[in-house]
């Protein structure tokens, strides 16, 4: 009985290796795709940013806003001779509240825009764009650190109770000052994500594998470890680049199979 046994392994051996030598095979003389290819496809699933367009549009409500503030305050504040048309716009509301009241419905819409704008930027660095994720990620929360801050300089002015000549000079000054920050920072963040669309560039794992060589003498990429680079930074890089990597995987199995399929 024991002499069979090397018997039967060995010819049991030869044919479990032809069938996994024939499943190889099989896999290996399948159609190839080439890297030019996939490439193409997954540069097809780029997706802009459309974040320029509520830019925008609150600028355009900042300034409505600050025009309808100086004549609100010139013509029923001041009273430049409109008392009577103040009275039956506004009824028995006093003008600076008014004002008071319109900026902070301006406030919360800047508070929707920052929320909207943190969702496509998730979006962006879920998509492997961590690069312009850290570019901007200061920059878009400059227009609410804005706004937030010109409330409570109005605070400190209703506060004060200064006289009303002196008090409608300083709130304007302050609503105009709020309004060339806060468009400064809306006009250089709309520059920076229309070019981000417009040079619809893979994201930075793939230019990193495009530029890449395998050089003794090559530098390291902004993917690995720096001498002037903190022990955070680099833990927050590598744990955007698994999480991009995972997705960017599963992207790739999809297209294969489609691509396999067409071939």
């Amino acid at each position: 009985m024991d002499s069979k046994g090397p018997w039967l392994y060995a010819q049991a051996g030869p044919s479990v290796d032809m069938t996994r030598s024939t499943e190889e095979d099989s896999l290996v003389d399948g159609p190839l795709i080439s890297a030019d290819v996939l490439h193409s496809a997954i540069r097809r699933e780029f997706q802009t940013v459309p974040t320029p367009c509520h830019a925008t549009l609150l600028s355009l409500l900042h300034i409505v806003y600050v025009v309808l503030s100086i004549c609100v305050s010139v013509l029923c504040v001041l009273k430049f001779g409109q008392e009577d048309v103040c009275v039956r716009i506004l009824g028995h509301v006093q003008g600076d509240s008014v004002i008071v009241f319109g900026k902070v419905v301006l406030w919360m819409l800047v508070v929707l825009f920052t929320g909207c704008v943190q969702h496509h930027h998730n979006r962006a660095r879920s998509r492997g764009y961590l690069l312009f994720y850290r570019e901007t990620q200061g920059l878009k929360h400059l227009p609410l650190i804005t706004h937030s801050g010109g409330n409570v300089l109005l605070l400190a002015l209703l506060a004060a109770r200064l006289p009303q000549d002196i008090h409608i000079y300083i709130l304007l000054s302050v609503l105009g000052l709020e309004l060339m920050v806060a468009l400064s920072c809306l006009l250089y963040y709309t520059v920076k994500v229309m070019q981000f669309n417009k040079e619809r560039a893979a994201p930075d794992v793939s230019q990193e594998e495009l530029t890449h060589t395998y050089s003794i003498t090559s530098l390291p990429t902004e993917t690995g470890f720096r001498g002037g680079s903190s022990l955070e930074e680099v833990v927050e890089k590598q744990a955007d680049l698994i999480e991009y990597l995972k997705q960017h995987n599963t992207l790739l199995s999809k297209r294969l199979l489609n691509l396999t399929a067409q071939h």
